[in-house]
């Protein structure tokens, strides 16, 4: 058998007021605290998502482009870089090695410049530690012929500088040689033999790949740079590299990919708080909207509340009707925001597109956003706190219109009926 106070809580609940001038205006204070839980919990959980897909996205796309683990010498070049890979190899999580070198330069074709990472590549084991091999727009990877300079670019690189498949682009790094009219920095023209896209602006337009022995003649060092590790579980990167240098001698030093790029993640993270917070006030505006529309039901009530009391009905009776009433708004508020917060999260990749081409307009643009899409990844782990946290908080905010219908005196609320 159901409870009275149930009972009698969902039926203030869903039915109207009684002939009183006052009762449209609280009903519409109580629909407005259902939208404002409502529209806050859609709001967190759609902004949420879209965090939360954004870093996975740039996350992945970076790591398709740069290695889990680089290993360098402090020391200098890996000349014997062979016999380093067989010592990282002891460790299981390892799935690939590949050799690189690297550094920074211009290049140039025409009357454009752009400065570029250059990265040596040796085309055979690349596809062990990214995913670039799979990203080639033109040509392959393979088409990096050792001793015949030739380079493959980023889309946007290669856009920027007006190249095509063949033509030359002439490669300038800051370490020159000295002439009597001074030090001239070295540059060498290589062919472009290929185009590739990540999906990630800022690699796609500052990434140059030549092939590994060019790369060595090029910076003038008998061997490569140091060592890209590829492990299993990318999360467990940093763990997996304080294991990796345990292998290797006291000079050597291992980088993940978490340290290289902490700086963005951890603004992401600080960012993705205080939305949270931000948007929590909207759930907190429903829940003042909440405490008002119970005040004018208690208010409304006396009688009804009077005559229970006279029943026999307990103050903590009294006290759970209402509760009930509250708990029956916040449970509506949550469950619709939940609903709207999905539906919306999960078909961002069609609302966007449709709305930017209506009005014309780029939510993303990527020279600043690095992706051009709007991204989303609703997770379990935001949206049940966010549920639980938005529900209770429409309880605590009936607890004191419901404390105050408890000490409702049925002498003095019946006095003038």
């Amino acid at each position: 058998m159901i409870p009275f106070e149930l009972g009698i809580g969902w039926r203030y609940t869903r039915q109207g007021r009684r002939g009183r001038n006052s009762s449209g205006f609280i009903s519409f204070i109580s629909a407005i605290s259902v939208a404002s839980i409502a529209v806050g919990v859609m709001a967190l959980i759609v902004v949420l998502s879209v965090m939360n897909g954004f870093q996975k996205e740039v996350r992945d796309r970076m790591l398709s482009v740069i290695p889990h683990i680089e290993v360098i010498n402090y020391g200098g070049v890996l000349a014997d870089w062979e016999s380093t890979a067989e010592l990282l190899k002891k460790n299981p999580h390892v799935l690939g090695i590949a050799p690189y070198a690297s550094g920074q330069g211009l290049v140039s074709s025409g009357s454009s410049v752009r400065g570029v990472v250059i990265r040596g590549i040796d085309p055979v084991s690349e596809p062990n530690v990214s995913e670039i091999d799979k990203q080639m727009l033109i040509g392959e990877l393979t088409d990096l012929k050792s001793g015949e300079f030739d380079i493959i670019l980023g889309r946007d690189l290669a856009s920027i500088l007006h190249l095509r498949i063949g033509d030359k682009v002439n490669v300038i790094i800051p370490q020159g040689r000295t002439t009597p009219a001074g030090i001239v920095p070295r540059m060498r023209a290589f062919t472009l033999v290929g185009v590739f896209s990540s999906g990630h602006y800022e690699y796609d337009s500052t990434m140059a790949l030549i092939g590994l022995t060019d790369a060595e003649a090029l910076f003038r060092q008998n061997g490569p740079s140091g060592l890209q590790v590829r492990v299993d579980d990318m999360n467990k990167a940093p763990a997996i590299s304080y294991d990796l240098l345990k292998l290797l001698p006291r000079t050597f030093a291992v980088t993940d990919w978490s340290k290289q790029n902490r700086t963005w993640f951890a603004a992401v993270q600080v960012e993705k708080r205080m939305m949270a917070i931000i948007l929590f006030l909207i759930v907190l505006v429903g829940a003042f909207g909440l405490v008002s529309s119970m005040v004018m039901t208690v208010t409304e009530k006396q009688s009804d509340i009077a005559i229970l009391r006279t029943l026999g009905a307990s103050p903590a009776s009294i006290m759970a009707i209402f509760m009930v009433q509250g708990a029956v708004v916040g449970f509506i508020g949550v469950t619709v925001g939940v609903a709207l917060g999905l539906g919306i999260a999960c078909n961002l990749d069609v609302i966007v597109p449709a709305i930017e081409s209506l009005f014309g307009i780029q939510f993303l643009p990527k020279e600043v956003y690095f992706i051009s899409s709007l991204p989303s990844d609703p997770r379990v782990g935001d949206i049940v706190p966010i549920a639980l946290f938005s529900f209770l908080l429409s309880l605590v905010a009936t607890i004191y219109p419901s404390w105050r219908a408890s000490k409702t005196k049925p002498a003095e609320a019946l006095r003038y009926e």
